[in-house]
């Protein structure tokens, strides 16, 4: 994974590990733990009973190598780096180096910034995107949640794209979501339905991890941070009310603490969302 530049065998290798790791937490915490003693800045020393080898740097360069020929087949390094996010020792193997820790948040959050779900692109495009955005969002997210421990990060000016990234894909859900007026083909056959049952579901994940993340970020903002979005548009009163509807109920306390700083900087945009969303207006 750290040298190749197959594509084809590195998308069938990373279907292995991925499925190995989904298999034996245990497995994947020995890969883990086994690359985590070996200094990152010293070179690898033989052994006799095997070489010691770094799981997350081969993860990241095989990622990298895989996006330059097609970011859609990147799917299955993200969903690795998801599984080893749900361990703690897979999110220090991740975050604990500064030059690996920034690499694969710098690659992760070019793709949600730049290249998946963009606003160009038609929001049926979510469809065939979910399931990378959601292993690719989680990774994110939990990197994001991990910077006040690990100094060096410092991940710096990337509330507002994200914030900008995180609406946009609720808003083509929302799309997505959208029944059709016409009916009469959603009843052609039980294979349909069961498609789009797992459609939902998967969107049901997805959505989530967004508002999980989205309200990490929220209660991240400062007034200055909020001033420059008000005035750039990440927040709009349309992206704000997209946020909102999203968060709401499960979220408040979020959501109004953020209406709080909105008041400062923009009472007339604060006013008008209170009287969208009128269940803000007891708290607040």
């Amino acid at each position: 994974m750290s040298s190749s530049t197959n594509v084809d065998l590195l998308v069938k290798v990373g279907e292995v590990v991925d499925k190995l790791f989904d298999l034996d937490e245990k497995l994947m915490l020995e890969w883990v733990r086994n690359g985590a003693t070996q200094p990152l800045d010293q070179p690898q020393e033989e052994s006799e009973e095997q070489p010691v080898f770094r799981l997350v740097p081969c993860i990241l360069e095989a990622a990298k190598q895989v996006r330059s020929e097609n970011p859609e087949w990147l799917d299955v390094y993200m969903h690795i780096l998801q599984l080893l996010t749900t361990v703690d020792d897979g999110i220090q193997a991740i975050v604990h180096c500064p030059d690996t820790g920034k690499d694969i948040w710098n690659l992760l959050f070019d793709l949600v910034c730049h290249e998946f779900c963009q606003s160009d692109d038609p929001p049926i495009i979510l469809q065939e995107q979910k399931t990378v955005l959601a292993s690719v969002f989680s990774v994110l997210s939990a990197i994001y949640a991990s910077q006040t421990e690990q100094e060096y990060l410092k991940i710096e000016k990337v509330d507002l794209p994200l914030i900008d990234s995180l609406i946009r894909v609720l808003q083509n859900m929302e799309q997505c979501q959208k029944k059709p007026e016409n009916s009469a083909e959603s009843n052609t056959g039980e294979t349909k339905k069961t498609d789009l049952t797992q459609d939902d579901f998967h969107l049901k994940i997805l959505k989530d991890i967004l508002c999980e993340f989205l309200s990490n970020i929220f209660q991240a903002l400062t007034k200055e941070t909020v001033a420059q979005g008000v005035k750039e548009g990440q927040l709009s009163k349309q992206k704000c009310s997209s946020a909102f509807q999203n968060l709401l109920p499960f979220y408040s306390p979020v959501v109004e603490d953020f209406i709080k700083i909105l008041r400062e900087v923009d009472k007339a945009l604060a006013d008008d969302l209170e009287k969208s969303f009128p269940s803000l207006k007891v708290q607040t």
